[in-house]
């Protein structure tokens, strides 16, 4: 066989293209100096990788500098590279082998296509592994990864799993009413079926399972943090506000929006006769971000969660897995990223309860509400990151200026405070007269509505007792468990 008969139909008469040219078609590629027949397993893995991910190239007869090398016996190697695949990479994946010259040197290249049947196992040596792509390498597919592929392999996600759980031994009142509140249309018993909540003989999707009132789904968690200042720290030192949300995706929703809003800030900007307000974030962004992290995250890996991470110059929304189609965002143009859903019974869902907007929209409904802020320039564009492992969205304030802030700016701020400070001071009265008899502090914290014990204890509990207005019932044991607070 001749070698350059190996070419696709598609190639014939076209002019051969250089390497760099190929390179520039894909996202993936390695490069060999020539082929390793007695230990084919490091070029073998890289095809299990591909056909796992987004697919990619191999260059046999060129070095990592992308330099041609060439081959001895390009038509033997290529024989060798096709009877290597198909008894060590199973299922079989699709490739096309094609052949080069170059400076007059013979090249190799090898085409992987993205798989529809993973996961792509290399199987030899008496192990059976599938690999993936991570940064340059091609490394083991950890569990969770091995198990979303075996779910892609077979057309389905986790979401749309039937599981052991009955939907008679759970409660789904606030997604009835959620519903009935955003469409004003009841949510019928058959609506759980048609949606993919649940299958006609009672057993519960995991969407299902995500949807109900109880917290049955452990990796179904939101842990949001107000930084103070610009980098994270000690969560008892240097966290403002920290909460810890989970159950019903309503509710992680509903509950971490909040806690964003509550932590920002909206100043203002007068006019000739009337004044522009200028919110830290756009909200309808913040809620944007959100929902796209609830629907596209990976639920699969264990003791996973999504992280909402404000610091004074922005604000972070981190989840579990990458972009499900396996490329990194950061190398795409937003406007054109297609919707790849991982959990397309989820994102159908929340579509009808009108929390999200048109399938594949969310980013450019981020970019787009961002722009409308006062005061909005390119600087402040929202950036997306993606790793095989997570996900990123960085929305910068619109209000944060490291340079010295104007005299308004100050006196907003200023205002701010001083509210801060009353309603502190509020609530520092308050928990003087509640302990006009003994009370624990469990019962403070939950007067004053603070979950964070180390929080109450710095914030409030040591300043009433510095300055006199609290007193230990048991001053002797300050750790004692039946230790009680009493006003002086």
């Amino acid at each position: 066989m001749d070698l350059y008969g190996i070419m696709s139909k598609r190639d014939e008469g076209k002019k051969p293209e250089m390497i760099e040219d190929l390179v520039a078609e894909v996202t993936e590629c390695d490069f060999k100096v020539a082929l390793e027949t007695r230990k084919p397993k490091s070029w073998l893995k890289s095809i299990s990788a591909y056909a796992n991910s987004i697919g990619g190239m191999l260059f046999f007869g060129v070095d990592n500098n992308k330099q041609v090398v060439g081959l001895v016996n390009a038509q033997s190697d290529a024989e060798r590279i096709s009877r290597l695949i198909k008894e060590r990479i199973t299922p079989l994946p699709q490739f096309v082998l094609s052949a080069l010259k170059e400076d007059g040197k013979d090249v190799l290249c090898l085409k992987v296509l993205a798989g529809r049947s993973t996961p792509y196992y290399y199987k030899a040596d008496g192990i059976m592994e599938a690999y993936i792509r991570v940064g340059n390498e091609s490394i083991v597919a950890p569990d969770y990864m091995l198990n979303e592929l075996i779910l892609k392999g077979t057309n389905r996600s986790f979401d749309a799993v039937v599981t052991d759980a009955k939907k008679a031994d759970y409660s789904f009142t606030l997604l009835e009413a959620t519903y009935l509140e955003q469409t004003g249309i009841h949510f019928e018993p058959s609506n759980y079926i048609s949606f993919g909540l649940a299958d006609k003989n009672g057993l519960l999707t995991n969407a299902g399972k995500l949807m109900a009132d109880q917290h049955i789904v452990h990796n179904s968690r939101i842990f949001c943090t107000r930084w103070n200042g610009l980098e994270k720290g000690s969560i008892f030192d240097d966290a403002l506000d920290d909460k810890e949300f989970e159950g019903n995706l309503i509710s992680l929703l509903r509950n971490s929006s909040d806690f964003v809003r509550n932590n920002s800030k909206v100043r203002f900007v007068k006019e000739a006769r009337y004044r522009v307000d200028k919110p830290d974030y756009a909200d309808r962004a913040v809620t944007e971000a959100i929902v796209n992290a609830l629907i596209h995250r990976d639920y699969i890996l264990l003791g996973s969660e999504i992280h909402i991470d404000m610091y004074d110059d922005r604000l972070e929304i981190q989840s579990p897995g990458g972009m499900y189609d396996g490329r990194a965002i950061q190398d795409r143009d937003i406007r054109t990223v297609g919707s790849a859903r991982r959990n397309p019974v989820i994102a159908d869902l929340l579509n009808r309860i009108k929390f999200m907007e048109r399938r594949g929209s969310g980013l450019t409904k981020i970019l787009s509400e961002t722009a409308k802020l006062p005061g909005y320039t390119e600087r402040m564009l929202p950036k997306f990151f993606s790793t095989p492992s997570d996900f990123r969205v960085v929305l910068k304030n619109v209000n944060y200026s490291s340079s010295e802030r104007t005299a308004q700016d100050t006196a907003q701020d200023t205002a701010q405070d001083t509210a801060q400070d009353t309603a502190q001071d509020d609530r520092f009265k308050m928990l003087v007269e509640f302990c006009s008899v003994p009370r624990t502090r469990d019962e403070m914290q939950a007067l004053i509505g603070i979950e964070h014990r180390e929080h109450f204890r710095k914030t409030f509990l040591k300043p009433l007792l510095e300055s006199g207005r609290l007193q230990m019932t048991i001053p002797d044991k300050p750790n004692s468990p039946n230790q009680k607070y009493v006003a002086v």
